[in-house]
């Protein structure tokens, strides 16, 4: 870093410094960060800038098939009651909103317990998905592939999954295995599992799993 660099950082953390209004300063300093973002090697992944934004604005998505059970949930409260957040909210952005790709439970904990959301300032950190990857199939994909990564994924919610993608967005079963890392029997018995059979109609995935008429 030069003199001049570490001159001007020290100047403005004193200027946001002497701002009151903590509102203010968050969002002086989430200003900041952006710019600062746009000018980083790393910009071109959504953790190089995280937010804090009104817990308001961010809003859950209508077809994530994870559920946290009791117990799970009481230990994601210790462990941002303890540990505070230590993961962003993966969100997309929709005009004044922003929806949940991942995290719907972290920001919960926000709006559902007091002292997290006072320790917060009513604010949650987010991160933002990748320009170009906003689209209704594209967010399911990359929700799914959250999940997936961590080991979770309840089955009645996966066939909802497949039946939106193929129906609703219009996939093609190869774009279902490749985005989200089903192999073709999964799919296969998941297109089954919806009941419909023009989901499954003529696609011959396996040997082992053909669609019953």
């Amino acid at each position: 870093m030069t003199d001049l660099i570490r001159q001007k950082a020290e100047e403005l953390c004193r200027l946001i410094g002497d701002i009151e209004d903590d509102d203010q300063k968050i969002d002086t300093l989430n200003q900041v960060r952006k710019q600062l973002h746009e000018v980083s090697p790393l910009k071109h992944h959504p953790v190089d800038f995280v937010e804090w934004v009104k817990s308001e604005t961010v809003e859950a998505n209508d077809y994530n098939p994870n559920h946290v059970a009791a117990p799970e949930e009481r230990l994601l409260l210790k462990s941002i009651s303890e540990d505070g957040y230590t993961m962003s909210i993966v969100t997309s952005k929709e005009e004044e909103i922003r929806r949940i790709v991942d995290g719907f439970h972290r920001r919960q904990i926000e709006r559902s317990y007091k002292k997290i959301s006072t320790s917060t300032f009513g604010r949650v950190p987010v991160t933002t998905i990748r320009s170009g990857k906003d689209g209704l199939a594209d967010r399911i994909a990359s929700t799914i592939r959250h999940n997936r990564a961590r080991g979770e994924h309840a089955i009645d919610g996966m066939v909802n999954i497949v039946k939106i993608l193929k129906i609703d967005c219009d996939m093609s079963d190869e774009w279902i295995i490749r985005n989200i890392g089903m192999d073709p029997d999964e799919l296969l018995k998941l297109s089954q599992m919806t009941g419909l059979a023009a989901l499954f109609k003529g696609k011959e995935f396996s040997a082992s799993w053909e669609a019953e008429e």
